[in-house]
């Protein structure tokens, strides 16, 4: 499967609007600037990758983010 098509498929299960992040993904993909890697990644490159991505702080822009669709969720809704 084509990293563009799995793009696809992720913007349709989570992000159904326009996402400038998986835009600009694709077209790295579509340009020639990113390649998919020669070899996958062993479990111990991604279990590495993981915790990096763990330890890293969230931004205040996720924060905020996250921070408002709690409001939004905790808020009872009239049926």
């Amino acid at each position: 499967m084509s990293p563009t098509t799995i793009l696809e498929r992720i913007r349709s299960l989570f992000a159904p609007r326009a996402s400038e992040h998986l835009d600009s993904i694709g077209d790295a993909f579509e340009n020639g600037m990113m390649k998919e890697p020669i070899r996958p990644m062993s479990d111990q490159e991604l279990a590495r990758a993981i915790r990096e991505f763990r330890a890293a702080p969230a931004s205040d822009w996720t924060i905020a983010k996250l921070s408002r669709r709690s409001v939004g969720a905790s808020v009872p809704r009239d049926a």
